[in-house]
C-alpha cells in the first residue's frame, strides 16, 4: 500500500492552513516519521515549499494529484514529542498557522529551506553544521621509535576520555602531533558538533547561601512540591531587595540533585547578564543561554546542547520557554508581571501559558516570582488558592525600603523652573555625587524631544506611514518613527503642511541626558535605551562598567527598572511618569504602579540607605500614592475592584480580532461583516456561549506601515468552546474573500490594543 503523510506547508495564511496529503517515494519511506521536515511541491507549479509532517498512514488507492515528496530531513532534525506538542499548543491557542509554530519552538540554525542540486529541489541546513574533530585513545604507545614527550603527553590527557582538538592544542599538544598518533593508530579521530560554553570567563565559585530565617521559610514551603514530582504552581511575592534569586539558587541545586532539570525566565534581555553571573557562578558550565541577543550561530549551538541533554539548567527571555529540556522539575519567571512575556508578533503566546503546559506535563514545579505580581496571578494565589501564596516581606540585608519624595512638576513650573530636571530631584543627585554615590533616573521615552508641533496650525509633524508623532532624535540629526522606522533627516524647520515653524517640545532620554551634562559638567552620565544598546552585548558591558564605578548617573527607560543590583546606588528619579498614568489599556495602572515600585527598589540595597523622588504633575493619584508606600497589597483591592466592575481581566479573558487594510472604508466594513458573522455563528450553533463584542473601532495607533487597523474587542472565556467558534467566523471570513479587504489576527494577550 502507499505510504502517504500529511503536512503543514511554511507561508501558510490563516485561511489555507490546513494539512495537505502527500505521497511518500520508496527511497524515502524510512526517513519521514511524524514531526519530520519535509520539501513538497506546493500549487499549481510544484514550487518547493517547506513542510513538517503532522500525521503519517497507509492507503490502499491514491489519486493520480497525489503528489510526492520532494525529499526529507534527516531523522535527527525530527520534532521530538515535546517539540511537537509545543507545536500543537500554539496552533490551537493562539491562531497562528502551523508552521509558524515550528518556527517559534526551534532556533533558527536548525531549520531548513529549499535548494536545486543537480537540477532537482532538495533540503539544505539554514546553517552550516559546525563540527571540530575529537581525539580518543585506540591502543597504547609503542616504544619505538622512541615517542616524544608531546606524544606521551597526548597520550597522558586522553587517558581520562576524549578531548577536542582545540583542548589538545591549549594543553600543547598541536593538531599535527594528534593527527600523526591517528596514522599510527594510537588515536582515533571524528568530527563532532561544536560546543558554544557562552560566559565561559565567569569562574565557578560555589559560593555558600545563607539564607535568613525568612527566606529558609519560603525554601520549606517549596521544597515538597519540588519533590512531590506532581504539577504545581506557586507565587513567591518578596518586597524589592528580599533576595528572591537566593531562593531560586537553592531551589534550582534541589531540583538537579532529583536529577531532574531547571528554566529560569527574565523579561528583559537587560537583566540576563546578572542572572547569568549567578548560575554560572554556583553552576558552570552546567548552565546554557537562550535569548534574541545570540546570533544564529550562537543560539543553535546553545539549542543543539540543550537537546543533546550537556545543559541541565537553562536561563533566557522569553523564548527560552521552548528551550528542549527533558525531565523537567523547576520552571521560574522571575518578574512574572512584566508586558514582555506575550508576544506582539504570531504565534501571539503568553509564556506563563506555555510554562503551564510544560509543568503540567512534567510534573514540575511553577514558580512565578516578583514584588508586584499580575493582578490575575495574585488572584489566583490570594483568592482561587490556584497558586501556593509565598511571601517575603523583608529586604534581605535589612536594609529598610526607600523614603519616596513626590515633587509636583506644576509648582515647579510656577517657581521659574522649566527644566525636565526639578530642583528637588538636582540637589538629591549633587548631594549623591559629593557622597561618591550613584543615582539611577528612570524616563520611559527614548529620543530628545518627543514631539514637534506647528506653531501656525497646531499640527504635530507625523509620520507618513503610521498616525503617530515623530520622535526627534538629537545625536542623529533626524526625525524617527518609532513604529515604522522612517526617518526623516535633516529635522525639518518649518509645518510641512503650511509652511509655519516648528516649535520641538516634550524631552526623552537623549534631551535629559544634554541637561544633566549642563547641570554636572563632572558628573559620568550612562544613558541607556533602545538607541544606545543596539550593539551586541551592549546590555552586559555598560551595566558591567556601571557597577564598576566607572559612571556615576544611569539614565535608562524601563530597562533599568527592574531586577538590577548596585551596592552603590542610593537615589532613585522618576521623570515623565504621567504618560504611561493616563495611556489606554485596563493594565495602564498597574504598569505605573509596576514600575515605580520596581524603580525605587533598585535603590538603597547594600550597606547605604536609599532614597527616590518621583516627578508628577499629578502628585496627589492614588496610584502614585500607594506605589510611594510599596503597598501591594492596598493597590491589589483598588485595582481588583475595578476588574471586577468593569469585567476586565481575571474576571474574563479578552480576545482582541486586528484587522488591517490598505484602504480605510473596505478594512472597516470587514471588521464589520466579521462581527455579524461573529453574531450569526455564535446565535446558530453556541447560543449560551458568555460574550460581550466591542466594536469594530479604530486601535489606539490608527495606521502603521500605510495600513489602517481596526478592533473588535471581545469578553470571553477563553475555552474549547470560543475557540471553536472563532475557528468557525475565520473560516467563513476566508470564504466571502474578506481577507484581501483586511488580513485578521486573534491575540488572547492583547491590552486594549495590538
Amino acid at each position: 500500500m502507499p505510504h502517504t503523510v500529511q503536512v503543514a506547508v511554511n507561508n501558510a495564511t490563516l485561511h489555507f492552513d490546513k494539512l495537505y496529503t502527500y505521497r511518500v517515494p520508496p527511497e524515502l519511506e524510512s526517513k519521514v516519521p511524524v514531526g519530520g521536515m519535509v520539501l513538497v511541491p506546493f500549487g499549481r507549479g510544484d514550487k518547493p515549499r517547506m513542510a513538517v509532517v503532522l500525521a503519517a498512514g497507509e492507503s490502499e488507492e491514491l489519486s493520480a494529484r497525489v503528489k510526492p515528496l520532494y525529499d526529507a530531513a534527516p531523522e535527527s532534525a525530527c520534532l521530538t514529542p515535546d517539540l511537537l506538542r509545543l507545536v500543537e499548543f500554539l496552533h490551537e491557542r493562539t491562531f497562528c498557522t502551523w508552521y509558524e509554530a515550528v518556527k517559534t519552538v526551534i532556533p533558527y540554525g536548525a531549520q531548513y529551506r529549499p535548494v536545486l542540486q543537480d537540477g532537482r529541489p532538495v533540503l539544505q541546513k539554514q546553517l552550516v553544521r559546525h563540527t571540530q574533530p575529537q581525539y580518543r585513545l585506540a591502543a597504547p604507545l609503542p616504544e619505538k621509535p622512541r615517542p616524544t614527550p608531546t606524544q606521551i603527553l597526548a597520550v597522558q590527557l586522553l587517558r581520562d576520555g576524549p578531548l577536542t582538538g582545540e583542548e589538545l592544542q591549549q594543553a600543547g599538544v598541536s593538531a599535527a602531533v594528534a593527527d600523526n598518533l591517528v596514522k599510527k593508530g594510537v588515536l582515533e579521530k571524528e568530527q563532532v558538533d561544536k560546543t558554544l560554553d557562552l560566559y565561559a570567563h565567569i569562574p565557578l565559585t560555589n559560593e555558600t547561601i545563607t539564607l535568613t530565617d525568612e527566606q529558609q521559610a519560603a525554601l520549606d514551603a517549596l521544597l515538597p512540591a519540588l519533590w512531590a514530582g506532581k504539577p504545581h504552581a506557586a507565587l513567591l511575592h518578596g518586597v524589592t531587595g528580599s533576595g528572591k534569586t537566593l531562593v531560586f539558587l537553592e531551589l534550582i541545586r534541589h531540583t538537579l540533585e532529583l536529577g531532574r532539570t531547571a528554566l529560569v525566565l527574565v523579561p528583559e534581555i537587560s537583566l540576563t547578564p546578572q542572572m547569568i553571573r549567578r548560575l554560572k557562578e554556583n553552576f558552570g558550565s552546567r548552565v546554557a543561554v537562550q535569548h534574541s541577543a545570540l546570533n544564529h550561530t550562537e543560539r543553535l549551538l546553545q539549542w543543539r546542547m540543550i537537546q543533546q541533554g550537556g545543559a541541565q539548567i537553562v536561563v533566557g527571555t522569553r523564548s527560552a520557554i521552548f528551550a528542549p529540556l527533558q525531565n523537567l522539575g523547576l520552571i521560574i519567571i522571575d518578574e512574572e508581571q512584566e508586558h514582555t512575556y506575550r508576544s506582539e508578533s504570531s504565534p501571539r503566546f503568553d509564556a506563563h501559558d506555555v510554562a503551564r503546559l510544560r509543568a503540567a506535563d512534567s510534573g514540575a514545579l511553577l514558580l512565578l516570582a516578583s514584588a508586584t505580581p499580575s493582578v490575575e496571578s495574585y488572584y489566583r494565589a490570594a483568592r482561587q488558592d490556584r497558586y501556593q501564596l509565598v511571601r517575603l516581606t523583608h529586604r534581605y540585608a535589612g536594609q529598610p525600603l526607600p523614603p519616596v519624595q513626590i515633587v509636583d512638576m506644576r509648582a515647579e513650573a510656577a517657581a521659574g523652573n522649566p527644566e525636565d530636571i526639578s530642583q528637588p530631584l538636582a540637589d538629591a543627585i549633587r548631594e549623591n555625587l559629593t557622597n561618591g554615590q550613584q543615582t539611577i533616573l528612570l524616563l520611559n521615552r527614548r529620543g530628545y524631544r518627543t514631539v514637534a508641533l506647528c506653531q501656525d496650525c497646531g499640527a504635530a509633524l507625523k509620520c507618513s506611514s503610521c498616525s503617530v508623532p515623530m520622535v526627534y532624535h538629537k545625536a542623529q540629526g533626524q526625525m524617527l518613527c518609532h513604529y515604522c522606522g522612517k526617518t526623516i533627516k535633516p529635522a525639518p524647520t518649518h509645518c510641512p503642511q503650511c509652511g509655519g515653524k516648528l516649535l520641538y517640545t516634550g524631552f526623552g532620554t537623549q534631551r535629559v541626558e544634554e541637561e544633566l551634562e549642563n547641570l554636572f559638567p563632572k558628573a559620568r552620565v550612562l544613558r541607556m535605551d533602545q538607541d544606545s544598546t543596539s550593539r551586541k552585548n551592549a546590555h552586559e558591558q555598560l551595566l558591567a562598567r556601571f557597577a564598576k564605578g566607572e559612571y556615576d548617573i544611569l539614565l535608562g527607560t524601563q530597562m533599568v527598572a527592574k531586577g538590577l543590583d548596585f551596592e552603590k546606588v542610593t537615589l532613585v528619579g522618576v521623570l515623565g511618569i504621567d504618560s504611561l498614568l493616563f495611556s489606554q489599556g485596563y493594565r495602564a495602572y498597574e504598569n505605573v504602579f509596576s514600575l515605580i515600585t520596581q524603580v525605587v527598589g533598585r535603590g538603597g540595597r547594600a550597606e547605604y540607605p536609599g532614597r527616590a523622588i518621583i516627578q508628577t504633575v499629578s502628585p496627589g493619584h492614588p496610584v502614585l500614592q500607594l506605589a510611594a508606600k510599596q503597598d501591594y497589597e492596598a493597590f491589589f483591592e483598588e485595582e481588583i475592584g475595578f476588574r471586577q466592575l468593569c469585567l476586565y481581566p481575571p474576571f474574563c479573558d479578552l480576545c482582541m480580532v486586528g484587522f488591517s487594510g490598505e484602504k480605510e472604508g473596505p478594512a472597516l466594513a470587514a471588521a464589520a461583516r466579521f462581527s455579524a458573522i461573529l453574531a450569526e455563528t455564535a446565535r446558530q450553533n453556541w447560543p449560551r456561549l458568555p460574550m460581550r463584542v466591542l466594536g469594530p473601532a479604530p486601535m489606539n495607533v490608527a495606521m502603521v506601515k500605510d495600513l489602517y487597523r481596526f478592533k473588535l474587542t471581545i469578553k470571553c472565556r477563553n475555552t474549547n468552546d470560543f475557540r471553536a467558534l472563532m475557528r468557525a467566523v475565520l473560516a467563513r471570513y476566508g470564504e466571502e474573500g474578506l481577507p484581501a479587504k483586511a488580513a485578521v489576527t486573534l491575540d488572547f494577550n492583547a491590552d486594549g490594543d495590538m
